[in-house]
């Protein structure tokens, strides 16, 4: 089955074939190792190589069998856990696809933006993904008035208080200017993310983007063990197998450019 090739990126920015083809090369026709060198080779293979297994998994339990009976999300819409973290983790993806998308923009170290543009290209998918589930159920993308990660019961909503306390500047709700989720952005640090060029916002989209993503790890955690959907609980295992892997790499990306991650505190219990 012939499948559909990603979204052209920058060239600077798309892995080019080490085989040099008129529609891989890039406009030197250099191969990868020498146009990202070792180090960055490797950062996104690995990355890559984590992306194609959640797919790879994710389609094959969703074509399953259970015994004599297929495996259908079709049957799961109703449950809270799996129209919850569907809901949810679209709108934190959402944010990590805008910061992804910024970090392109302001950002001349080739390494920050394939890494970029590899986060903004996952989770667009993973957001189509889940977007498609919600339609299949029948049910809203949105329900207004919800509380967000309420689907996680009373534990996850503590867990949610003490992680949005210790990473933005909480109002009387726990949440603020923005930042609705554990590990999001506040509205006042997306404009600063906008805001600065070159190595500053290197390290500061880096910065932000690993507390995103430590912040998405409850959601990602509760519904791996508690949604409906086996295919659910396998998409949401494997997605924080990768981000969890990506935190490991861009920490190290952190660390060689002189910097340190922003203080996070995971949730307990």
């Amino acid at each position: 089955m012939t499948q559909e090739s990603p979204p052209p990126a920058p060239d600077d920015v798309n892995p080019p074939s080490a085989t040099v083809s008129p529609r891989t090369a890039g406009p030197t026709g250099l191969s990868i190792l020498t146009r990202w060198g070792s180090r960055g080779t490797a950062t996104i293979l690995g990355i890559g190589a984590l992306v194609l297994v959640l797919i790879g998994a994710t389609i094959g339990l969703a074509f399953a069998h259970n015994g004599t009976q297929t495996v259908s999300i079709s049957a799961q819409g109703q449950d809270p856990v799996d129209t919850g973290f569907a809901r949810d983790m679209v709108v934190h993806h959402t944010q990590g696809v805008t910061m992804a998308h910024i970090a392109e923009l302001n950002s001349t170290d080739t390494e920050v933006r394939s890494v970029a543009y590899d986060i903004e290209y996952t989770q667009t998918s993973e957001i189509g993904t889940m977007n498609g589930w919600l339609d299949l159920w029948g049910v809203p993308r949105l329900t207004l008035g919800s509380t967000h990660m309420s689907w996680m019961g009373s534990t996850g909503m503590a867990d949610m208080h003490d992680m949005t306390t210790a990473t933005t500047a909480a109002t009387s709700s726990g949440l603020s200017d923005g930042a609705v989720m554990p590990g999001m952005a506040t509205d006042a640090e997306i404009a600063k993310l906008q805001s600065l060029k070159g190595k500053a916002s290197d390290i500061y989209f880096l910065q932000l983007m690993v507390r995103h993503h430590e912040g998405g790890a409850a959601m990602m955690t509760y519904a791996a063990n508690h949604a409906l959907s086996p295919v659910v609980q396998n998409f949401a295992s494997k997605m924080l197998e990768a981000q969890t892997s990506e935190v490991g790499v861009m920490t190290g990306m952190l660390s060689a450019r002189g910097a340190k991650p922003l203080a996070f505190t995971a949730p307990t219990g």
